[in-house]
């Protein structure tokens, strides 16, 4: 199956590297239906460049919290382990959303 999801532009750029495979998202009625294996293309968001991703695990958490505490901070786009924070997905999620649908961390890996 195919999923499609939008990023911005660094994100996507740190994906398009090679630097980011761990995209985190909400456990949602959407990214429920991911399954490993599955391919995702991501869009960056205002232009029409796509990356096409294959699924290699999910894992799914109560909270981003819990998420950070247990994934490499350097597999999702952050400069080092001891970079990066949780509460920057709150720039993105409300906590509501967060206790509601739990989190993933979606591992994947470019295709070229």
């Amino acid at each position: 199956m195919t999923h499609f999801m939008k990023l911005n532009k660094q994100p996507f750029m740190l994906i398009d590297s090679g630097k980011k495979t761990i995209e985190v998202r909400l456990y949602d009625r959407k990214r429920a239906k991911i399954s490993v294996g599955d391919t995702i293309l991501f869009t960056q968001i205002n232009t029409e460049n796509i990356i096409e991703t294959k699924v290699l695990s999910i894992n799914r958490y109560d909270s981003f919290l819990s998420l950070y505490n247990a994934q490499s901070h350097t597999k999702m786009g952050y400069e080092s382990e001891n970079s990066g924070d949780y509460t920057d997905m709150y720039e993105y999620y409300s906590k509501e959303d967060e206790n509601l649908y739990g989190v993933l961390a979606i591992e994947i890996k470019k295709l070229y």
